[in-house]
């Protein structure tokens, strides 16, 4: 029993780095009539792909969620026909495929039949959400990364600051950690520079501070506090961004503060994944 042809004019795209391997699929008097095309992915390339499809009454194009690679392919196409954004893992366990068969041409087959379940795409105020808050992420993990070979650099000194206090970059152990770069090396001197109420004694202090820091500690641990101060710089110029980009949404922002547990940094995020449209989930399981 032949499967019934949802789209008589369709594309499917298997995108590269540098090029675009398209398969336009067209119904033509109860026949099925395929042609595949090469494209640059340069934007010119793209464009002459839009061209294409747009000579030929292509309604409908699908491509598979590769990298990053499909997404310029997307905004070029977006707005001249509906797009598909297809689960490679979906796509690969369909079954039915013959093995000489191309991607592009196999996406274009089940593109036509309704076969590709279409993945989520936020529209593009909430894609640049998305970027901040992800890259913003990143950033902060790479803060503490360098934070943990600072301490890591600290203990190979027998400096066992980390011992008394929790947290070597709030304020007082910043003061130490500057100390003991720019030279620092007496004990009472360091301990000095502690706050008083870094709940652990100027006794205590001056025993976890007594170690032996070399020139090649200092140069480590001054190299590390350049890199963490940068790119706390970076993460505030991210907040400011992000707070400027949720602007527009600030009614929701509001109402899911109200949430218990969700933090102005979850609630930023819970956005900048899902959006605030809900509905292109149709369950709670989505």
């Amino acid at each position: 029993m032949a499967m019934k042809t949802l789209h008589k004019r369709c594309a499917g795209l298997d995108v590269h780095k540098a090029e675009v391997v398209a398969c336009l699929r067209l119904i033509s008097e109860r026949k099925v009539e395929r042609e595949v095309r090469r494209f640059p992915t340069t934007t010119q390339g793209l464009l002459a792909l839009a061209e294409w499809l747009e000579s030929a009454r292509c309604t409908h194009v699908a491509m598979e969620a590769t990298g990053v690679y499909w997404k310029p392919v997307w905004h070029i196409l977006e707005g001249h026909f509906v797009l598909i954004l297809a689960n490679a893992a979906h796509v690969k366990n369909v079954p039915g495929r013959k093995s000489d068969v191309n991607d592009a041409t196999w996406l274009a087959d089940l593109l036509a039949h309704g076969l590709i379940r279409s993945s989520f795409v936020p529209p593009p105020a909430i894609q640049e959400l998305r970027d901040l808050t992800r890259t913003r992420r990143q950033l902060t993990r790479e803060i503490v990364q360098h934070v943990q070979r600072i301490q890591a650099v600290l203990e190979e000194a027998n400096i066992k600051l980390c011992s008394v206090i929790t947290d070597i970059m709030g304020a007082s152990g910043r003061r130490m950690l500057k100390a003991m770069i720019a030279g620092e090396t007496d004990a009472e001197k360091l301990a000095a520079l502690g706050h008083e109420r870094l709940g652990c004694t100027r006794a205590e202090l001056v025993e976890v501070l007594t170690g032996c820091v070399r020139e090649h500690h200092r140069f480590l641990l001054g190299q590390h506090l350049r890199t963490i101060e940068q790119l706390e710089d970076s993460v505030a110029a991210f907040d400011a961004r992000i707070e400027g980009a949720l602007s527009p949404f600030h009614d929701i922002v509001e109402r899911l503060k109200e949430v218990p547990g969700l933090g102005a940094t979850a609630t930023e995020t819970v956005i900048a994944e899902i959006g605030t449209d809900m509905s292109p989930f149709p369950t709670v399981g989505h």
